[in-house]
């Protein structure tokens, strides 16, 4: 388990694209096609579940949104945080 990351630490760590909304991390990945979408979705899953980190996502047409939080710790977490940049990576 992770440690509750502080106010200034979440801003410092918070990956590009990606903002605080209580005590998640949220971003849209907006893409081309639902089908890029569904595809990006499934990447996510994989590494979520490699992570054993299993984030919120609502796949629509052309975007994809990602929630994260650390329900066990009740809020964000280095985890989150990781997880989120790993996700970013996959989007480019």
């Amino acid at each position: 388990m992770s440690d509750l990351l502080s106010d200034d630490e979440i801003e410092a760590q918070l990956p590009d694209g990606w903002e605080r909304d209580g005590d998640e991390i949220v971003r849209t990945f907006e893409f081309d096609s639902y089908l890029e979408g569904v595809g990006f979705a499934a990447g996510a899953g994989g590494l979520a579940e490699e992570a054993f980190h299993h984030p919120e996502m609502t796949v629509d047409w052309q975007e994809v949104e990602v929630r994260l939080t650390s329900h066990e710790e009740g809020g964000i977490t280095e985890a989150d945080t990781d997880l989120a940049a790993r996700f970013n990576e996959l989007a480019d």
